[in-house]
């Protein structure tokens, strides 16, 4: 399990990130606050607080996981 930091600015972005997600065997949870919603789930997003940096926990490892973040690096939060 590894944790990052991500931001979502756009609705077009919000689609990206779901998009990429969705091609991902394991889960990826999204968290705001006291509340953890599927990464995978569009609505789920939409109902948290979009204009606050979002931790994002991967629940993989290894090269599987290195994979899914090269390709979400452009929404981690710097």
């Amino acid at each position: 399990m590894e944790e990052y930091v991500i931001k979502l600015n756009s609705i077009d972005e919000v689609k990206a990130f779901v998009a990429l997600t969705n091609n991902c065997a394991f889960d990826i949870d999204l968290m705001s606050g006291r509340y953890a919603i599927d990464a995978k789930s569009i609505m789920g997003i939409f109902s948290l607080d979009l204009s606050k940096p979002l931790k994002m926990i991967v629940h993989a490892s290894g090269e599987e996981a290195a994979d899914f973040i090269e390709e979400a690096a452009k929404f981690l939060a710097e």
